[in-house]
């Protein structure tokens, strides 16, 4: 019994290290740098040189090397920047304008086009013209023949 209680003590004594670090993160720093916004350029943090950038980018690896998740390390940075921070609004709320708006836009536009186009030949004018008189027919015949 005690050989067990030691041999439990010591996989517990070696298993608290191991506990602390991160076998496999859950999210990388290569993907959020291009969906974090730095505050100071408005580009994504990998296009970024900016101190405010490089400060954000160890606050994630920070994150990251504790083992959060991606939804947890974008949640913390919207609490301190707030959602300009991310490159892409979020899909819900009054943000949801922001990504159905432009495809809204696109939809009425293509619309448009084609209502227009559909007028435009609709209202084009019938071929009403008189026919041509045979004096008049003839006389054509013969500036054309010259042109043959």
């Amino acid at each position: 019994m005690k050989s067990l209680l030691i041999a439990v003590v010591g996989a517990l004594a070696f298993a608290a290290p191991a506990l602390g670090a991160c076998a496999k993160p859950k999210v990388s720093l290569t993907k959020l740098e291009g969906e974090v916004m730095c505050p100071i350029c408005h580009t994504t943090l990998d296009q970024s040189n900016s101190l405010a950038a490089q400060q954000i980018e160890a606050f994630i690896a920070a994150r990251i090397a504790r083992c959060e998740t991606e939804a947890q390390i974008k949640r913390e940075l919207v609490e301190n920047y707030g959602t300009v921070i991310l490159a892409a609004p979020p899909r819900r709320g009054f943000d949801l304008l922001a990504w159905w708006l432009p495809l809204g836009g696109i939809i009425l536009a293509a619309v448009l086009v084609g209502f227009g186009a559909w007028r435009w030949r609709n209202a084009r004018e019938p071929d009403d013209a008189p026919p041509i008189d045979e004096e008049t027919e003839r006389r054509i015949d013969d500036l054309l023949a010259h042109f043959d």
